[in-house]
């Protein structure tokens, strides 16, 4: 029996390690693969990356599995697809999520076709997901699944992921608890057992974002605007279909609608929901970004992590941003159904209900949302399986 190669992403790390002997202990022939996404020389990042620890803990896990080793550069391509793309997406006042494009755009695109170079069939990766499949009417589907760890589930993640990406696609860790990871890993003697978790992507986990934006972003005084609670109230509207446009759409603050209270650096440095970074004393509460607005270059903020700023019914996403994961639960204009939805990795599913519209989706939840970002993936579920996701406008 021929065993089907599989390249499995090495991050260093000990999900992706333990995803490695799993690989093996089932019969296929496993080939290792690092990627480096990102490396920087000059500038204030230097010291922040450290791809080149991650790369020698990854080939010590490929000698001690004994399986082959390679390593692979797509820092160009992550620079054109992913970070150029946040620095336009900051520059528009919006808050991008790198981490799904970096799933999209190299992880499951680039690296899966370096993969197929190597003759796999498969890439494989240590996310905290699952695959099924289901045939419908001599179609097969296949479904992303939750992972079986609810604290650590990362099918939000890859929620931009097509059918052809997910068909050669393993999560070999995703039916495993964390804590039984690093079990299997000790058990194994795999020096990555007790190694800490990354942070995402490594030039924003441990550089403050507002430096690395500065590099391309120029930073330039502005006004920070307070806005009251009793002025957000008044101009609360009735949940009716001749609302949806505005209940869903950012709510279009003016620099009359609140008092001037301080300055900032750039309005284009801050996201909604954030509360480090303002340096405004003198309140009882803490002050957090309700908006921001970069053409004026204003930031308005309201007092208390309760503001009613804060909160908003529902959200919208225009059609040529909506991805169905399962094409064949796509609605068309008109249509409308219940989903469980999030709007940020780790928070719990929300009801809601995805009604749909000539020009897009418009996402009504059943609990008011705190912290809708434009930029930001909404995905949508039914049970444990992820249908779809959009970039909320």
């Amino acid at each position: 029996m021929i065993k089907e190669k599989v390249v499995i992403g090495l991050s260093g790390g000990v999900d992706s390690s333990v995803a490695a002997y799993l690989l093996k202990k089932e019969g296929y022939e496993v080939i290792g693969v690092f990627m480096i996404n990102w490396k920087e020389s000059t500038g204030t990042l230097t010291s922040g990356c450290t791809w080149e620890d991650d790369v020698t803990f990854a080939e010590m896990i490929a000698k001690k599995l004994d399986i082959p080793f390679h390593v692979v550069d797509l820092s160009d391509f992550y620079r054109k697809r992913v970070v150029d793309y946040m620095f336009t997406e900051y520059e528009k006042g919006r808050t991008p999520n790198p981490d799904v494009l970096c799933n999209r755009e190299i992880k499951f695109d680039l690296f899966m076709e370096k993969a197929m170079e190597f003759g796999a069939r498969y890439v494989a990766t240590g996310h905290y997901c699952r695959r099924g499949m289901v045939d419908i009417a001599d179609k097969r589907y296949y479904r992303l699944l939750a992972g079986t760890d609810q604290n650590k589930d990362q099918s939000y993640f890859l929620c931009q992921l097509n059918q052809e990406q997910l068909s050669k696609s393993l999560f070999p860790v995703g039916h495993l608890l964390k804590p039984e990871v690093r079990e299997i890993a000790r058990q194994q003697g795999l020096i990555t057992a007790e190694r800490k978790d990354s942070q995402g992507i490594c030039f924003v986990g441990k550089v403050d974002l507002p430096v690395f934006l500065q590099q391309k972003l120029a930073a330039k005084k502005g006004n920070v605007i307070e806005i009251d609670a009793s002025f957000v109230k008044k101009k609360t509207l009735p949940l009716i279909p001749e609302n949806f446009s505005k209940i869903c759409s950012p709510f279009p603050y003016k620099p009359w609608n609140g008092k001037i209270i301080g300055e900032h650096n750039g309005a284009h440095f801050y996201t909604i929901g954030q509360r480090k970074g303002l340096n405004i004393g003198g309140f009882e509460k803490p002050l957090f970004v309700l908006a921001t607005d970069v053409v004026r270059n204003i930031i308005y903020v309201g007092e208390g992590q309760d503001h009613p700023g804060l909160f908003r019914q529902g959200l919208f996403i225009p059609n040529e941003d909506i991805h169905w994961v399962r094409p064949d639960f796509a609605l068309t204009d008109q249509l409308e159904r219940d989903f469980l939805i999030r709007i940020r990795y780790r928070q719990p599913l929300e009801n809601g209900r995805i009604i749909m519209r000539s020009e897009g989706a418009y996402i009504l939840f059943e609990r008011e949302q705190r912290g809708i970002t434009s930029g930001q993936f909404a995905a949508w579920y039914l049970d444990d399986e992820l249908i779809g996701s959009g970039v909320i406008s």
